[in-house]
Formats: structure tokens, C-alpha cells, sequence
């Protein structure tokens, strides 16, 4: 099926802990025959839901009796809880122990702790998070989504970086077409940061066509969209609440009259498909790239099956070898950029 690879799954993270990570990793490993697994958490909790027919030399099991709470603090976190399941899954990414790791956990305390313990990738100066936004091309790549709110130019550019590697190796796009989030398409448009990132990108060897707005993320035209942790997690949000209201009107309008009940009867098909295609849970998984290893952030409410598709996105990233294609994409940028003549502005 593909390379053997083990990742370390923080088993206690998340609103719902063990009851929702150990059954996603026993079908995972029912389904991927290279797939290994280290179930990090409290061993009292995590053995009594075990499948005593697991095999061995794929699961095991790592005692972590501390727990990162959903609203502890971040920096509480990475300097009081060291022994936590969130900090030896992803200490075993940094020792080699483990090509990646994931966690349903706070979102801030993961974000913070991989960055301290792993560290960016050398020409990253922050690490940002990437999610694939449903389109009718597939997917759209976009970051950041939440991890900086303020960004340079320079890292923005750094971010179109990263999403065009993610796109090329993940889902075979030889030249991702990458965006700039702005208010407006047109060159004048947006502010200081914005107009600089513009030319920064429009200089790049990227596959590089300007200005996009929040509705071309959906439009197919693009590949990978690129903003302000700010801004893109407005977006992400607006689009999960818009997805959510849709499906819940769809249902409603469906059983208002017996008439619309059995229209929805004959329309089943039509909205199975269009639930499973705006479906949260079929897109979970948000990468947290720019660190020296895999690390996924799976949303803190998802069920097993939304927890095992996260699962798969950090499979698939290992496998790949991500960050080495990240620094390699960034390298040959900087070289393309010294090798470029400096025009002045007469």
C-alpha cells in the first residue's frame, strides 16, 4: 500500500480522548497493511478499548499520564506539562521515533510546543496552518489559518511556498496556480503588506496569478490561497458556519410537508452526495507546516471516522516526505532569486 510509516497519536486530546482515537487507529491499521501506530496516553484508559486481535508490531502503546487540557493556556502547557501525551508524540518526531504525529488537542498548546521542540524548517522564519478547502475543482490549498495574525511579506511568500509543495506532492499538481487573498483583484487593491507580498510573489519562479477574493477559493481557478492567520481563520470559520446552515436548511426544507418528504426520498442520492462533499468531517486535518516533521491538528470535536481522515493526511504527508520538499521547493526559489539581475526603478 505504501512505505512503512509510524505515527504517534496523541490518544487523550480532544473533547471526546481515547473513545474516538483508539477506534480510528484500529481501522487505520485494519486498512494499511505499513501503517504503525504509537498510542500515547494513559495506559489505564487506553487498553480496556483495544482489539485483542491487533497485531502487536503495529500498535503500541506509550504511558503519558499528563493531559493537555482544551483551554489550558499555551505557554502553561509547554513549560508545566512535559510528560503530557501532546509533548511525547511530538518529542518522538523530533527523536526519530515517529515520521509524524497528531493530535485533537488545543489547538494553541500544539501549536506552540511543535514549534518549540521541533523547530522551523531552515528559510521559515513561522510555521503556519494549511487545510484543503472544498471547490469544484476538489480542493483548495490555503494558509495560514490561525497561527499568525500579523504577517510580513517576506512570510507570505514563504507560506505560497509551502502550499505549492503541499499541492505538487500531496495532490500531484505539477504547477499549482497560487493566490493572494485580497479585497479586491485588481493590482491597486489591499494594504501595504499585501501590495508588497504581491510583487514579492510576482517576482517568484511560483506559479504565481495575483489577487484572488474570499469567493475564487471555491472557484476551481486557483490551487493554493494564501493569507494572514487573521484573515484566513474569518474565512475558515465563515465557511464552516455557511456549510453547517446549508445542510441543516436542506434537512428542514426537506420535512416541512409530507409532500417534501417524498421528494427527498427520490432525491436522496442528489443529497447524500452533496452532505458528504460539504461534510466537516470529510476534510479534517489541518497541517501544521514549516517544522522540522509532520505534525496534524485534527478539529477537537470530531468523531472516530473524522478523526481516522485526519489520521490518513498525516500518513500521506510522511510517506511523502513533506518538509524535505518544502525546503527543497524554498532553496530553489532563493537560488532562482539570486540568480535573477536587480532591475532599478529609473
Amino acid at each position: 500500500m505504501g512505505n512503512p510509516v509510524v505515527i504517534a497519536v496523541d490518544a487523550m486530546g480532544g473533547d471526546h480522548g481515547p473513545s474516538v482515537t483508539v477506534p480510528a487507529v484500529l481501522d487505520a491499521l485494519r486498512f494499511d497493511d505499513e501503517l504503525q501506530i504509537v498510542l500515547v496516553g494513559r495506559i489505564g484508559e487506553l487498553e480496556p478499548l483495544l482489539d485483542k486481535r491487533a497485531d502487536a508490531a503495529r500498535l503500541r502503546v506509550r504511558d503519558a499520564q499528563e493531559v493537555v487540557t482544551m483551554d489550558e493556556r499555551p505557554r502553561d502547557a509547554l513549560r508545566k506539562k512535559k510528560n503530557s501525551s501532546l509533548r511525547i508524540a511530538i518529542d518522538m518526531v523530533k527523536q526519530g521515533e515517529a515520521h509524524a504525529c497528531i493530535s485533537a488537542g488545543n489547538t494553541g498548546a500544539l501549536m506552540a510546543t511543535a514549534h518549540f521542540v521541533l523547530r522551523t524548517l531552515p528559510g521559515i522564519d513561522r510555521p503556519a496552518i494549511l487545510s484543503r478547502i472544498p471547490a469544484h475543482h476538489g480542493h483548495t490549498v490555503m494558509l495560514d489559518l490561525g497561527a499568525n495574525a500579523d504577517c510580513t511579506p517576506e512570510q507570505l511568500l514563504q507560506f505560497a511556498v509551502m502550499g505549492t509543495a503541499i499541492a505538487k506532492e500531496l495532490d500531484g499538481d505539477a504547477r499549482p496556480r497560487v493566490g493572494l487573498l485580497n479585497i479586491g483583484d485588481e493590482d491597486i487593491k489591499g494594504n501595504e503588506i499585501v501590495q508588497s507580498a504581491h510583487k514579492l510573489l510576482g517576482a517568484s519562479t511560483l506559479n504565481y496569478i495575483g489577487f484572488v477574493e474570499g469567493n475564487d477559493i471555491f472557484g476551481g481557478e486557483v490551487d493554493v490561497v494564501v493569507t494572514d492567520g487573521f484573515t484566513g481563520n474569518v474565512a475558515l470559520k465563515s465557511m464552516e458556519g455557511v456549510a453547517m446552515m446549508f445542510v441543516d436548511t436542506l434537512k428542514s426544507e426537506y420535512s416541512r410537508t409530507p409532500l417534501r418528504k417524498l421528494a427527498a426520498l427520490a432525491s436522496l442520492p442528489v443529497i447524500e452526495g452533496m452532505r458528504k462533499r460539504f461534510d466537516p468531517r470529510e476534510h479534517n486535518g489541518a497541517s501544521l507546516v514549516g517544522l522540522n516533521g509532520v505534525v496534524v491538528k485534527s478539529h477537537g470535536s470530531a468523531d472516530a471516522y473524522s478523526f481516522g481522515n485526519a489520521l490518513r493526511v498525516a500518513v500521506l504527508e510522511a510517506r511523502k516526505g513533506v518538509p524535505t520538499q518544502i525546503v527543497q521547493l524554498l532553496q530553489a526559489e532563493v537560488l532562482r532569486a539570486q540568480d535573477r539581475p536587480c532591475i532599478r526603478e529609473s
